[in-house]
């Protein structure tokens, strides 16, 4: 580039995404006259679903400014909770987050998942189409202009993913409500209506029962509940809903 020299100044949440010579103070950066200020910021590695307000001398500007010589930007982190235009809150997961969209949907959150990798551009196309908040680690696919909304997910453990998310989105919870393996609906079953799903253990051993609405996948209070109802406990305590 070879233009005004503007000064950037980098919220510490988003210090992960800056080079290390770009994270202690203003940065010198030298733009080429007719970038925005968003291309700006992308193009030193911060996503734009990362940062927040864009403030320039102090004075809040679009992602569209246009800067100007001598001018020293301050980029702010995403406040929390962040609120998302449109209604309901739903999320999609990329390939890589299974196991965080089988925890959201367990506390009944709507999270759609590719298990298969169909590739970003189906990824963000999907988002724009069902408006749901993108989740990725992959700071490429959160850079594509037409998804809806979309979350960069800092950690590689899901405790602390799930976390984030519920801090940052701070969506519903309705425990018990969704499928963890397709995120359809939930409804209550007669034993006599699935006894054909049930091994003869479980038909000896349960009596209580629900039903996906959607693949038919047939839940029980089984070995695992206690884990289960573990993580939905500490999201409840936390985050607000109702345990069930």
């Amino acid at each position: 580039m070879n233009g005004p020299e503007i000064h950037l100044t980098f919220a510490p949440e988003l210090h992960v995404f800056v080079p290390a010579g770009r994270r202690d103070g203003p940065t010198a950066v030298v733009t080429d006259g007719s970038s925005t200020l968003g291309h700006v910021v992308e193009s030193l590695g911060v996503p734009l679903t990362e940062a927040g307000q864009l403030l320039v001398g102090g004075r809040p500007v679009a992602t569209s400014h246009i800067p100007s010589a001598g001018e020293s930007v301050e980029v702010r982190a995403v406040a929390r909770p962040q609120r998302v235009p449109g209604a309901p809150l739903r999320f999609l997961l990329d390939v890589h987050l299974g196991t965080l969209a089988r925890r959201m949907r367990l506390l009944g959150i709507d999270a759609a998942y590719e298990s298969e990798d169909i590739g970003d551009a189906a990824l963000a196309t999907l988002s724009a189409e069902e408006r749901r908040v993108m989740l990725s680690r992959d700071r490429g696919l959160l850079r594509r202009r037409e998804i809806w909304a979309g979350a960069y997910i800092y950690s590689d453990r899901t405790d602390d993913q799930l976390r984030d998310v519920l801090e940052r989105f701070a969506p519903a919870l309705a425990p018990w409500t969704r499928c963890t393996a397709c995120n359809g609906r939930l409804g209550a079953a007669d034993k006599d209506s699935v006894e054909d799903r049930l091994e003869q253990g479980t038909q000896r051993t349960y009596d209580v029962f629900a039903q996906c609405t959607a693949c038919g996948r047939v839940y029980w209070r089984g070995a695992h509940h206690a884990r289960l109802a573990a993580i939905v406990d500490e999201a409840v305590r936390e985050f607000g809903g109702a345990a069930a």
